[in-house]
């Protein structure tokens, strides 16, 4: 084997008070067949980057560094990550310590073991706000209608991929990727293993409302057709609903009992109509929306450099 056996990669925001310890958690693993650690940071504009340096420096295993010219969001920095691990089997730790790399240690020995090609951490108790809790409950069910998963099953950004995995999903360029939806296509082989979830070590999340809408949007429109089908069958059942009523108004008309003209009815029914035909097209714009910006090329990340050993390369990842 090349490689070492395990890669722990970490995408970096605002993470100065919290990746120095994190690191050195992970350095302190007795691992068979070695480990790495990547570090990316994306568009960080405190001192993360100083730390992260300081820490190539002092490094006890072998570290990488890999610094994005902007913010791009988490799942394109993750993709950044797994193109430079060359580990067997790579574990995803968010940076705010509240992944514990014993645990992650547990979860790639899970995999092993069960011969599964990816592991997700169940957490039996989230140590997040009530809202974030309720955004991932929300997006877990959304994914179970739009992705092709076991009903039920947790997705979570604390998981560990074999290489086979992680490298095919690497490939995608997209600008708005899915990390959970590229697994899914790839392989069915998937497992879950209980977790401890700590609590964060210090600062606040940087996973805002608007960042999970967007996740919830890439979850569905990226890797599914569902929404439309949705949209089709709503624009259907109101079409019924709609003929339905004009039925029974010619009835009434017919019997002579007719209801009597009103500006509100009218109103009130071209709203609801006029609302439903403007969300339907709002859904169908993001889809052609995401396919423009997909066309033109959006980068998914742009890499101002890789540090790695004390060596530094920079290139362009696209």
């Amino acid at each position: 084997m090349s490689g070492p056996a395990l890669s722990f990669v970490i995408p970096l925001y605002y993470s100065a008070e919290t990746i120095g310890p994190l690191v050195k958690r992970i350095e302190a693993l007795v691992i068979e067949g070695g480990h790495e650690i990547i570090l990316v940071n994306d568009g960080s504009r405190d001192a993360t980057a100083t730390v992260c340096r300081q820490l190539l420096k002092e490094a006890q295993v072998p570290i990488i560094y890999v610094e994005h010219a902007r913010n791009f969001g988490e799942h394109n920095a993750v993709l950044s990550g797994w193109r430079q691990a060359k580990g067997a089997h790579i574990v995803n730790l968010d940076d705010d310590g509240q992944n514990p790399p014993d645990e992650a240690v547990r979860m790639w020995a899970h995999a092993k073991a069960q011969e599964l090609d990816v592991v997700f951490g169940h957490y039996a108790v989230k140590q997040h706000s009530a809202w974030r809790n309720a955004g991932s409950w929300f997006t877990n069910r959304m994914t179970d209608w739009a992705l092709d998963k076991p009903p039920g099953f947790y997705l979570s950004s604390f998981r560990c991929v074999a290489a086979l995995v992680a490298k095919e999903a690497a490939q995608n360029s997209g600008p708005l990727p899915y990390i959970d939806g590229l697994i899914l296509q790839i392989t069915q082989r998937i497992g879950s293993l209980e977790v401890r979830h700590d609590e964060r070590q210090a600062g606040t999340s940087g996973y805002t409302l608007r960042r999970l809408i967007r996740l919830w949007l890439s979850a569905w429109i990226n890797f599914s057709v569902l929404p439309l089908r949705l949209a089709s069958a709503l624009g259907a059942a109101l079409s019924a609903l709609g003929i339905v009523f004009l039925a029974w108004v010619v009835s009434m008309w017919w019997g002579g009992n007719g209801p009597e003209a009103g500006w509100g009815w009218l109103m009130a029914g071209l709203l609801i109509f006029s609302g439903t035909q403007l969300v339907l097209l709002g859904l169908i714009g993001e889809y052609i929306g995401r396919m423009f910006l997909t066309v033109n090329q959006r980068p998914q990340s742009v890499v101002r450099e890789v540090v790695r050993g004390g060596g530094k390369v920079g290139f362009l990842d696209r």
